[in-house]
């Protein structure tokens, strides 16, 4: 539960038109950056948000329970802080994200919306737009291997270990041992039940020893 300052509730109630947003970035390097909405620099949570920044909230989702949850902002490259240069060499990636909502006659009353890393920044002409992903985001993640019928290698990596040579592959056994003779290195587990096993029934006839049902 959020913990609303009550003087910064009566604010809000009384419909005061004094409220902005502000973001404070971490980055890997260590370095806390402030941007803001407002049209002059406010100190947040001890850190001077820059206005003009370009920094502005874009769509958000977000869910009751386990969902990720996500938000994305935009602005421009045109902040000395915000070079292209560090963009490219990662300095901004999963970068700590941390969201207010400010008085920004009284900085001190706040209140923290949410907070996320940042999973990517893509480039948009003069612009960015730069997507955050919430806290619950790791848990969408796959670590390790993933047990299903079709391969997870990528066709010519070195765990497939041929030349694709223009050829494609839909990661399917069939066209592992057929079309690349690649069965050794198949990465999939063909044999494992699938839904049609749920429909299954003993039936008379046929080969019933237990062994492969390929």
């Amino acid at each position: 539960m959020r913990e609303i300052p009550e003087e910064l509730v009566a604010r809000i109630e009384s419909g005061a038109a004094t409220l902005c947003h502000a973001w404070i970035v971490g980055r890997a390097d260590g370095e806390r950056l402030g941007f803001t909405d407002h049209d002059r620099d406010l100190s947040v949570d001890g850190v001077v948000c820059r206005a003009a920044s370009g920094w502005s909230r874009g769509a958000a989702e977000s869910a009751e329970g386990l969902a990720a949850g996500g938000l994305a902002v935009g602005g421009v490259l045109d902040d000395e802080r915000i070079v292209e240069a560090d963009v490219a060499a990662g300095l901004w990636d999963r970068a700590t994200v941390a969201m207010w909502r400010v008085d920004w006659q009284r900085p001190d009353l706040k209140v923290r919306l949410g907070a996320g890393v940042l999973s990517r920044i893509r480039r948009e002409g003069q612009g960015f737009t730069a997507e955050i992903e919430g806290p619950l985001a790791a848990l969408e993640r796959v670590v390790g291997r993933t047990y299903g019928r079709t391969c997870d290698a990528v066709l010519g990596d070195v765990r497939c270990g041929v030349e694709p040579g223009g050829r494609s592959c839909d990661k399917r056994w069939q066209t592992c041992v057929g079309t690349f003779g690649n069965g050794v290195n198949f990465q999939g587990f063909p044999d494992i039940p699938g839904d049609d096993f749920l429909t299954a029934y003993p039936a008379t006839g046929g080969r019933h020893d237990g062994g492969s049902r390929r």
